[in-house]
């Protein structure tokens, strides 16, 4: 249509979700917004709504594009366990390595502001959590780990696998990152049942 200008949804989501993981909620303006997508703020509104809806939609394109990879990474958990987990780990050493996206983690941000934030995008942030516990836990029962210890290292990988994003920001180094990644592997090992 003549006068009406185009754009890439997907895109321009994109371009929304990396300001906010760089800068976070509270420090992105719609200004900052319309920069990074190219769009003036009555484009921004008329296609994803107010600043929260737009930060949503990034929260849900975030954990679904990383949690697409989690769920390959942990889907032969039954046959190799700790293979399934430490490759769940390399994805998020990837993405910390991937010099395209900012540090960190948007979820494991959002969740540490969400005190400050809207209840309705705190309760996205702890539900991104708990499918990302729920995930651990599924994989962990398929390597046959007792129920109580399947729940308690799914805790304890998650809690270790946001410590990474957090660490990123700190300019942490990779030999860092995985020696604390080779701690939790060698309890696990210690917790899974022997194969033969």
């Amino acid at each position: 249509m003549a006068g009406k200008k185009q754009f890439d949804v997907d895109i321009a989501l994109d371009a929304a979700m990396v300001q906010f993981w760089r800068a976070g909620y509270a420090n992105t303006s719609l200004d900052d917004l319309s920069r990074a997508t190219g769009l003036n703020r009555s484009s921004l509104y008329s296609s994803f709504g107010d600043k929260d809806s737009l930060y949503l939609r990034c929260l849900d394109r975030y954990a679904a594009r990383y949690g697409s990879r989690y769920d390959q990474a942990l889907s032969r958990a039954s046959e190799e366990p700790l293979q399934a987990v430490r490759a769940f780990f390399e994805v998020t050493l990837e993405r910390i390595a991937d010099p395209d996206v900012p540090d960190g983690c948007l979820i494991a941000q959002t969740a540490m502001a969400a005190p400050a934030l809207s209840p309705t995008i705190a309760a996205r942030a702890i539900e991104a959590l708990g499918l990302q516990h729920a995930r651990l836990r599924t994989a962990l029962n398929a390597a046959q780990l007792a129920d109580g210890d399947a729940d308690d290292f799914a805790v304890h990988i998650m809690a270790v696998n946001q410590s990474l994003a957090v660490l990123s920001r700190t300019r942490a180094g990779q030999q860092q990152l995985r020696t604390v990644i080779d701690v939790s592997m060698r309890a696990l090992s210690h917790a899974l049942p022997a194969r033969s």
